[in-house]
């Protein structure tokens, strides 16, 4: 009987392996997607030729409604301590004036929110109030829409939203936020 050699265990080719490795690596990074934080969708005036003059327009006051976040979070608007329960209401009657009430908007289309908060802000509140605010407009155009129309914004055709968003102008001015105090 002849004996048979060990031979051991057999060698595997490695020298592909970092290829591979590599193409896997290549295939992952294309395919998956990272998600972005995206923020506060919010569209910015475009900036001013150097060479320009700027423009102070004047408004009237009773076209403006000031709403403040101070660094105790607390809501004033025009001054007064406000729930934000009760900031989008404020904003609606405000902005469209149905009582034509002489220290409110004039109409809708001059009605301005200037937004100013302090730097403690906590960033919970500035979202609060930001959501408040655009809620506002968007229950004042589908009421617009369901008047006029009969029919929910978003089911009319494009001119006709058009000519209601243009009706509720979005304005809100947000100035830079500063050091008011908790008072």
């Amino acid at each position: 009987m002849a004996k048979k050699k060990d031979r051991g265990t057999p060698e595997v080719n490695a020298g592909s392996m970092a290829d591979i490795a590599f193409l896997l690596l290549i295939f992952f990074l294309v395919t998956t997607t990272i998600d972005t934080d995206k923020g506060i969708a919010i569209r910015l005036p475009p900036m001013p030729e150097p060479d320009q003059p700027e423009n102070n327009i004047k408004l009237k006051e009773r076209n403006v409604l000031k709403v403040l976040v101070n660094a105790a979070d607390q809501l004033l608007v025009d001054g007064k301590p406000l729930s934000i329960k009760e900031l989008k209401k404020t904003a609606k009657e405000f902005i469209d004036n149905p009582m034509k009430d002489p220290t409110k908007a004039e109409s809708p289309l001059k009605a301005v929110i200037s937004l100013k908060n302090d730097r403690g802000t906590s960033y919970n509140l500035y979202i609060q109030v930001h959501n408040e605010l655009k809620a506002a407009y968007n229950e004042l155009r589908e009421a617009k829409a369901q008047n006029d129309y009969g029919k929910s914004l978003e089911k009319l055709p494009e001119a006709q939203q058009e000519e209601i968003r243009n009706y509720y102008r979005q304005v809100i001015s947000e100035a830079e936020p500063e050091d008011l105090g908790g008072n």
